[in-house]
């Protein structure tokens, strides 16, 4: 619910601070006192266009911060959330509008953009004007709050979640069928293709191995006779083993005449004896392996010559011929198995298609179940609002079209109106004049009083050109509508304002400067004075003082 109101140099308010309550208040005053202002204020705050001509004469900026209190719950913090913004059950609304037009929008004193600040206003304060219906007047509404009342959007959830799925059978099917259709094209092409890569069979990294390799077999000669020097060298009777083994004989011999000494030198010379040894087992296996090598210079370079010439020919690097080998490969086999594959998915298709047409079904069912116990309830609410002659209807319509279903379902929902016997129902901007259409709305909020995601609504002079027991049955139905949400309203009707729990009088004061003020009659007193204005004018009567009492009285009873 709106909490405070503060606003500052917005026309002929110089600063001004409102705090609202609970239920039903009025805001009353003379015309021109300023209650349109009032609502341009809270407006701006809620992320309507801004108009630098708010900004007060003479001042550079000028703002406007709307305090709410919100339940834990509410959808607005799931929002807010998303955005990285912290919220608890304080919310705070805040546009600064500069004299040259540019304004900027802060939600907890952190600077968001206005389209942010406007989906979040939208969920939590709901306008409604004599010809700002809110939504009426928009067919493509209609069908959210149809849904708010049958209570289905979880239900709607879901088949976006099935219709989602059904897009994303429907597009892999297209993919397939693209796909199949290239690689049926491309069919002679891949086999030979796939027919020379899979007798080159390449591997990845292969290119590196074989330059290592024809690098080695360019020196094989070389190495060899290197290899060949270093095991003489070692191995040889005058290599480096026997000269090792003569060594640890001759300081064996003299073991025991100085045993800490020499016990150190035999196992250095023990160690180096099982080195050479190892040099020489690995001078060995090089050499067989240079000996007896599975490839040859010519063989390394004739591979590498046919890599390298399928590359080119593939227009790729020789280390991409596997990666392209693979693809060529699975585009032949869908070649291959192109109706089992379409097959499947078209399956696919048809079992998405079949379990969102039945979620839909259900949806439409319950839409136009909905739809008939809503008719019949704004039915009951017309004639005390003398609209007692006129027919509203809820049409839910099958599209059979399987185009144009979509996540919300196969339905297309338009509210209608007929003002008068025998006449055919039409849109509400086409039949009802701006009374009755803002009537038509007061008696559609009365039933749907538990649903939508906004806690305060705000009814601008949706009172106008009636008066009488019509205007108590409007007075009645918003006070009934209090009791699920805040109703705040701007009136002319004395007996709309006597049905308020809470009644503020917007006014003018001040000489050539003039400012709007706020004040609230809290006071059983002052709230008859202001009523028996509004009933007899500027000279107020003991009969209007009367008449405002038994409104009053009427009111409490």
């Amino acid at each position: 619910m709106l909490v405070t109101l503060t606003i500052r140099n917005i026309v002929l308010i110089d600063q001004l601070t409102v705090g609202f309550d609970h239920g039903f208040c009025a805001l009353t005053g003379e015309t021109g006192a300023g209650k349109s202002i009032l609502l341009d204020s809270l407006g701006l705050a809620l992320g309507a266009r801004s108009d630098s001509g708010l900004v007060r004469k003479g001042q550079d900026q000028a703002s406007v911060t709307a305090e709410f209190h919100i339940d834990s719950k509410h959808s607005v913090l799931t929002l807010l959330n998303e955005q990285g913004i912290a919220g608890d059950d304080t919310l705070i609304l805040r546009r600064v509008l500069g004299a040259d037009g540019r304004s900027r929008a802060f939600i907890n004193d952190q600077p968001v953009g206005v389209g942010l600040l406007k989906q979040v206003g939208d969920q939590l304060v709901e306008i409604h004007g004599q010809f700002d219906t809110h939504g009426l007047l928009d067919p493509t509404t209609h069908r959210d709050l149809l849904d708010d009342y049958a209570g289905l959007h979880n239900d709607v959830r879901a088949l976006n979640r099935q219709w989602n799925a059904w897009s994303d059978a429907r597009a892999a099917l297209k993919t397939a069928q693209v796909e199949a259709e290239k690689a049926r094209a491309e069919e002679e092409y891949l086999r030979h293709a796939v027919a020379e890569l899979d007798k080159l069979n390449p591997e990845e990294g292969e290119e590196d191995a074989l330059l290592t390799i024809r690098e080695t077999m360019k020196h094989k000669a070389h190495v060899l006779s290197a290899l060949d020097e270093a095991w003489q060298a070692i191995s040889s009777d005058d290599g480096a083993e026997m000269r090792i083994a003569a060594a640890a004989r001759v300081v064996t011999r003299i073991g025991d005449k100085a045993p800490a000494s020499i016990d150190p030198v035999l196992a250095a010379l023990d160690n180096a004896a099982s080195a050479l040894q190892d040099a020489v087992r690995d001078i060995e296996s090089m050499t067989s392996s240079l000996s007896d090598g599975d490839m040859s210079l010519e063989a390394a370079e004739d591979r590498l010559y046919a890599l390298r010439g399928a590359a080119r020919k593939f227009g790729c690097r020789p280390d991409d011929l596997p990666r392209l080998h693979t693809e060529m490969t699975d585009k032949l086999r869908l070649a291959d198995r192109t109706d089992d594959i379409l097959s499947g998915l078209m399956k696919a298709v048809e079992g998405a298609r079949a379990e969102y047409k039945a979620a839909a079904q259900k949806i439409s069912d319950a839409r136009i179940k909905a739809a008939k116990k809503m008719d019949t309830l704004v039915a009951a609410e017309l004639p005390p609002l003398k609209l007692d002659k006129a027919r509203f209807f809820t049409r839910v319509d099958a599209v059979d079209d399987e185009t144009l279903w979509g996540p919300t379902g196969m339905d297309r929902v338009q509210f209608l109106v007929a003002t008068n016997p025998g006449s055919d129902p039409g849109p509400l901007n086409k039949i009802a004049s701006g009374g009755e259409m803002a009537r038509f709305m007061l008696a559609l909020k009365v039933v749907m009083a538990d649903t939508g995601a906004a806690h305060t609504l705000i009814f601008d002079e949706v009172d106008t050109g009636i008066g009488g027991s019509t205007a108590d049955a409007v007075g009645e139905r918003l006070a009934r509508l209090s009791g699920q949400k805040q109703i705040l309203v701007v009136t002319h009707s004395p007996q709309v304002a006597a049905r308020a729990n809470h009644h503020l009088i917007v006014m003018k004061s001040g000489g050539a400067d003039l400012t709007t003020k706020i004040i609230p009659l809290d006071e059983l007193a002052e709230r008859r004075e202001e009523i028996a204005r509004m009933l007899s004018g500027a000279t107020i009567t003991t009969e209007a003082r009367a008449a405002a009492d038994r409104l009053l009285e009427a009111k409490a009873g």
